[in-house]
């Protein structure tokens, strides 16, 4: 399956803070907050929306090509990615200009405070859907990026005639609700955690129902709770898989979405892409940073058979 991700792309400044953010916040000067951690540790990973899904899926023998625009320091991170069977053919380098950074601090229970420089992915607007080149896209994913340039491909694709897969998450309180309302009515399919799902609520007033009256189906993933698909068969939950060890949550819901893109690409049912996200996602979690996890399609099928039952179609992967 050709499958396109816009999105960030980013380098990822992690540190662990050894105590809970949550005792170091008085309710009564919440309008004065003045706060500075002391971490124990700092690793530069690389990252981003886009290339976090497209390693998970590449892992799972996908072909995904990355569409992004990037930094002069990206060279490196470029190796990296097409090495793994990434194409970054479509990844645009802007002269002079940083490729975005993600500094983020995780404290004792998982907890994080973040911030993002967005760098070379303020030039996102630049690519375009117009005119695309070769074979139609089978799906695009339409992930956190500058947000004029996601209301951008939104538009191309729906004149283009690309179907394509809405994750707005971290970018929805920078999205007007026109623009918001407009990329989830167009969409094949709906991705957002349970608290962004609210934030699409309260600003476009659509629920659950009136979202699939458009789109095939909504994916909401819950955290520790595991994940809720929403579809015109109706709902269907997906446990978590139990981590053998809990290092870091960053990049974790980006893991799902790379194993469910790749169960998707097989065409398989909507349970066993989401479970796939959920082993995707535990391997992720158990390891510092985004793409830091490794594993064969045998590994991983072997993995998903001690929890789920595939009635023997991740053969396939191999």
């Amino acid at each position: 399956m050709n499958i396109v991700l816009t999105g960030s792309v980013a380098y990822d400044y992690l540190m662990t803070f050894p105590g809970f953010f949550r005792e170091h916040f008085l309710p009564d000067k919440l309008d004065q907050i003045s706060l500075s951690f002391l971490v124990d540790s700092m690793t530069v990973q690389r990252g981003g929306v886009a290339p976090n899904i497209a390693y998970t899926l590449a892992l799972l023998g996908g072909k995904p090509r990355l569409m992004a625009t990037v930094g002069e320091d990206f060279e490196d991170y470029r190796h990296w990615l097409e090495n793994k069977g990434i194409d970054t053919s479509l990844a645009k380098v802007i002269p002079g200009v940083f490729t975005a950074s993600f500094f983020a601090n995780t404290d004792r229970s998982n907890a994080q405070i973040a911030s993002f420089y967005p760098g070379a992915m303020a030039y996102a607007s630049q690519l375009s859907f117009r005119d695309w080149p070769g074979a139609k896209p089978d799906i695009v994913m339409i992930s956190p990026n500058d947000p004029a340039a996601m209301n951008q491909y939104v538009q191309e694709c729906r004149s283009q005639g690309f179907a394509y897969f809405y994750d707005p998450s971290q970018q929805i309180v920078r999205l007007d609700n026109g623009s918001l309302r407009t990329g989830v009515e167009s969409a094949r399919a709906l991705f957002v955690n349970d608290y962004e799902f609210g934030l699409i609520e309260k600003a476009t007033g659509m629920n659950t129902e009136s979202v699939l009256q458009h789109a095939d189906f909504v994916v909401i993933t819950r955290g520790e709770k595991g994940a809720d698909i929403f579809s015109a068969q109706g709902k269907v939950h997906i446990p978590v898989f139990q981590a053998e060890r809990i290092v870091d949550p960053t990049g974790v819901g980006d893991a799902f979405r790379g194993g469910f893109l790749a169960g998707y690409s097989h065409g398989w049912s909507l349970e066993l892409c989401g479970q796939m996200g959920a082993l995707a996602a535990t391997y992720c979690l158990e390891q510092k940073g985004p793409q830091s996890h490794h594993y064969t399609p045998q590994e991983f099928t072997a993995r998903f058979r001690s929890r789920f039952d595939d009635q023997g179609q991740l053969d396939q992967l191999a």
